[in-house]
């Protein structure tokens, strides 16, 4: 059982700030005694707690992953301005909402662009320094839609499952270095994410009238999910995460997440087991056994 640590004051760096689970994450890390290198695109939604805090543990920069060249340079400004930082967050991101030909081609590189190149950038920027330090953690907030497909979240779900493919075969890489990766897998969490975080697809009519269309009238009007996931707890369980050690490789919250995910999984173990023979039988007649 992994084992936790008693807490030590850290420094870390957190996407996607200005409000959601990156925001309540914030707040509780200053409260905490923690210091914080906040990015987000909306600088302005940070006021608040830089005049409570200081700049001193509250350094805030305005940051849009999509942007190669300002990844680099807001996470090299964030270790000169605290010497160090012990845990990366990887929270920036929104959805794309709309069956998959709806989608421009515009829509879905800026989903890939956001949800899954963005994290890998700033990863990236950020792993010379760690290794150099020592070692730090790497927390990338992803989705249970990193496991299980949802309609008309194609693109989205696309971005989740790449960015859980990267961080899977990362934490190989790095574990060497001292360097630790958590994928964090919440479910529906109640937050403005449905509201202002989602960009919807112009509607083709021929689905208006299937269940797809019932499925998306509920989805825009609140209806057709009930969002159980409460932020503050969702951020406090990352937090505690951080104090274990090993990390955990996933953290699933959420009584939805929990189920929809064991549900998926359980049925693609029966899909795999349901095919061992025919995967044996492709094997090169001298290898096998």
């Amino acid at each position: 059982m992994p084992a936790t640590a008693p807490h030590l004051h850290r420094t870390w760096f957190v996407t996607g700030t200005s409000s959601g689970i990156g925001r309540q994450l914030t707040e509780l890390l200053l409260v905490r005694g923690d210091r914080v290198a906040a990015t987000a695109r909306r600088t302005h939604a940070l006021d608040d707690l830089v005049a409570e805090h200081g700049d001193d543990r509250l350094r805030v920069f305005a940051l849009d992953v999509t942007d190669p060249a300002a990844v680099r340079r807001v996470v090299d400004e964030a270790f000169a301005a605290f010497g160090r930082v012990d845990v990366m967050v990887n929270n920036a991101g929104y959805g794309l909402f709309g069956a998959a030909e709806e989608a421009t081609d515009e829509q879905i590189v800026r989903q890939l662009d956001t949800n899954l190149l963005g994290p890998v950038r700033v990863t990236r920027a950020a792993l010379p320094r760690l290794r150099d330090q020592g070692g730090g953690r790497i927390v990338q907030i992803s989705s249970i839609g990193g496991q299980v497909g949802f309609p008309l979240m194609s693109a989205y779900n696309a971005s989740k499952w790449g960015v859980e493919g990267f961080f899977e075969s990362l934490r190989l890489e790095v574990e060497p270095f001292g360097i630790q990766t958590t994928i964090v897998e919440p479910g529906t969490v109640r937050t403005a994410f449905v509201s202002q975080g989602i960009d919807r697809t112009r509607p083709l009519e021929a689905y208006e009238d299937t269940d797809l269309g019932d499925y998306r009238r509920g989805m825009l009007a609140g209806t057709a999910l009930p969002f159980i996931g409460d932020p503050v707890r969702i951020a406090r369980a990352v937090i505690d995460s951080v104090d274990r050690d090993p990390a955990p490789a996933r953290l699933v919250l959420g009584s939805d997440a929990y189920e929809l995910g064991r549900t998926t999984l359980v049925q693609r173990l029966a899909d795999l087991e349901a095919q061992r023979s025919v995967a044996y039988s492709t094997d090169a007649e001298d290898a096998r056994g």
